[in-house]
């Protein structure tokens, strides 16, 4: 099922008459947010699931797919990994509520016959694909489109290696020469890599890993032209590898692959995100290190964060914070963990896993402090988080990291942050910084801090004796103050927003 012939998936929006699930009347379906609807049936979803390829979808659709033993493509022409589901509680949750809203009955699940009738009608015309493609389609599919061939105008600068005699110059010259032998060594090195990766030797797999982890880990173009459905298929076979060197190679692979924003989406909905998970669990310190960048990595791009919630990364990042004997992995689980905490979703599974308890321990320890307090100042802003982190003597710790002293400014800044978050709108706290003595820290604080410090402490304070001035602490204004203090952290600000360029934030590439 390949070239032109190829029949992409779609969504049936004209209903059979005998459906018996819950559609969206005419006059409001044109309303209707596209990722409510199941992309095989078409209907609102009743009973949410997200597989492995980070696609949600109806669980009765899933089934049949899986009773019939269809894979259907996609309209973005990926296949789902039907392997595994996981209720989408979440998308469930948003999409009665937006039912609420519209005055739209909540969706019933689809009847089974007309489901199995639409799959079906599908397979007709999309029969299963070759499983094993020919030599042809594969070398389609690994070697980037031929360059155009050169022009008289067709420059570069090529600069010369530098010389105890000569100071380093730039050379133009003409680059058919030198673009056709580049060309061909790309091509070379494309066709080594596929035929080591697909072989049964252990030994070739290692080199082939090592060749596609030298070749992909400086060169943005190669990134994009390697993250094929090939390369990512063999990637995931030798991720979980038994031979440390090779799993080793393909997570940094994997994590140099990762580094293009047009790349992310795909790794996760190609089935990763489990394999990673697993990694991280029980692989060697050195592969636990990639895989948290990786998680990390794909943690930057927004569409992934709440797949990577609902597949279980939240407590192996948590446990590698905590225990990892390595320190980039360590720093790169926190970095995700904060990434993964922006959505509301991924806040509660941080907080029923224990997160907190956790990172206050970590604060009172002074392990990574600016990081682990942007992650508390997101937690803190849901109720669960603020609830557990009044009960766990947030309040108290905080104080006394600020009467402490000794701290960074980006730390004492965070922290300040983070009292800042638990003060709106709870009277609790009052009465818990009042018996920290936070008053007195908060009024030294505001003396000889600077602006941006000086400010968040006026506001507690003035939170504490009861006045206003809450409503003037504004989303937009919580907004720029969240993006100050993140500038004021260790990192640059591409490390936490992942750059125009889905730039990566991972401390090198691997």
């Amino acid at each position: 099922m390949g070239g032109n012939n190829r029949q992409r998936w779609f969504s049936f929006h004209q209903r059979s008459a005998s459906a018996t699930a819950t559609t969206v009347p005419q006059h409001k379906h044109d309303e209707t947010p596209p990722e409510f609807l199941c992309p095989i049936t078409g209907f609102l979803m009743s009973d949410p699931v997200v597989v492995p390829s980070g696609q949600t979808f109806e669980r009765l659709s899933v089934q049949i797919c899986r009773n019939l033993g269809f894979v259907p493509d996609l309209l973005d022409g990926t296949r789902p990994d039907f392997s595994a589901v996981i209720p989408n509680l979440a998308m469930k949750s948003t999409i009665f509520s937006w039912c609420d809203r519209k005055k739209i009955d909540h969706p019933r699940p689809p009847d089974a016959a007309y489901v199995e009738n639409v799959v079906r009608a599908r397979m007709d015309k999309d029969p299963d694909p070759d499983p094993n493609p020919g030599q042809e389609s594969l070398e389609r599919e690994i070697l980037p489109p031929k360059p155009a061939s050169p022009t008289a105008s067709s420059v570069e600068s090529v600069t010369i290696r530098q010389t105890p005699f000569f100071p380093t110059r730039a050379v133009t010259m003409f680059s058919s020469s030198s673009t056709t032998s580049s060309s061909s060594g790309t091509h070379a090195g494309f066709d080594k890599i596929y035929n080591k990766l697909r072989g049964a030797d252990i030994f070739d797999h290692e080199q082939g890993l090592i060749l596609l982890r030298k070749m992909t880990r400086s060169s943005e173009e190669l990134r994009v032209s390697l993250c094929t459905d090939r390369i990512l298929s063999f990637l995931r076979q030798l991720l979980v590898s038994r031979y440390n060197l090779v799993q080793t190679n393909a997570a940094a692979s994997l994590v140099n692959l990762s580094l293009e924003k047009q790349n992310k989406v795909k790794i996760v909905r190609s089935g990763f995100v489990p394999l990673l998970i697993d990694v991280l669990k029980s692989g060697t310190t050195e592969a636990q290190e990639h895989v948290a960048g990786a998680l990390f990595s794909l943690a930057l791009e927004d569409e992934n964060k709440m797949v990577i919630g609902v597949l279980g990364a939240v407590e192996p990042l948590l446990h590698a914070l905590r225990a990892s004997e390595s320190e980039r992995a360590r720093q790169d689980a926190a970095l995700a963990l904060y990434h993964l905490s922006l959505i509301p979703s991924n806040r509660t599974r941080l907080v029923r896993a224990g997160a907190v308890a956790t990172l206050l321990t970590m604060v009172r320890s002074g392990e990574s402090t600016s990081r682990m307090l942007l992650v508390l100042c997101n937690l803190a802003a849901c109720p669960d988080g603020k609830g557990a982190m009044l009960d766990g003597n947030a309040v108290a710790i905080l104080v006394g990291k600020l009467r402490e002293g000794g701290e960074d400014e980006a730390a004492r800044e965070n922290c300040v942050a983070v009292l800042l978050t638990l003060c709106q709108g709870n009277l609790r706290f009052r009465g818990l910084a009042s018996e920290a003595g936070a008053e007195e820290v908060l009024k030294e604080v505001e003396e000889s801090g600077n602006g941006r410090v000086k400010e968040k402490a006026g506001k507690i304070l003035q939170a504490m004796r009861g006045g206003g001035g809450e409503s003037e602490y504004g989303e937009n204004a919580e907004a720029r103050e969240w993006n100050r203090m993140i500038e004021a952290t260790g990192l640059s600000r591409t490390q936490f927003q992942g750059g125009q360029n889905g730039g990566f934030a991972c401390s090198s590439q691997f």
